[in-house]
């Protein structure tokens, strides 16, 4: 038996592999979206190290619901967004364009599709030209 699975003779190309591990990056874009059950912050993020990943960009959310706001204020402290803001109980997503810092990322393979998840967050300082650190059950070491 034979099939024709169209794109079988090409690599796939380096792009196009999901990005897994830790990476110092830069927040290009930030915005909110509302949704009754689950708002959520979209993150565009671009990697600037390691060099092989080096400006790929990285989409991502963080959820906004009261069990999930714990990870947003863990990401936006480490990103060095303004404490004032933070108190106020605001997300300015000019106000976070250009942040840097370093994120672990890892796929999560919902509905048939593969999603990148940011699972923690360190202070772009920690970041010594080598991905050595290390981002633990909410502290970075």
């Amino acid at each position: 038996m034979r099939r024709y699975l169209p794109g079988l003779r090409t690599e796939t190309p380096a792009h196009t592999v999901p990005l897994e591990g830790i990476f110092l990056v830069r927040i290009e874009d930030a915005f909110y979206q509302y949704h009754r059950q689950k708002p959520f912050l979209t993150l565009r993020l671009i990697v600037l190290e390691p060099e092989p990943s080096a400006g790929r960009s990285i989409v991502g959310r963080l959820y906004c619901s009261p069990k999930a706001l714990w990870k947003v204020r863990w990401f936006l402290k480490d990103f060095g967004y303004d404490e004032e803001l933070i108190g106020r109980d605001l997300v300015d997503g000019k106000a976070l364009s250009g942040l840097c810092g370093v994120v672990r990322v890892s796929e999560v393979f919902l509905k048939g599709n593969y999603y990148p998840s940011l699972d923690g967050f360190a202070p772009a300082e920690s970041w010594q030209s080598q991905p050595t650190v290390a981002i633990v059950g909410g502290s970075a070491t």
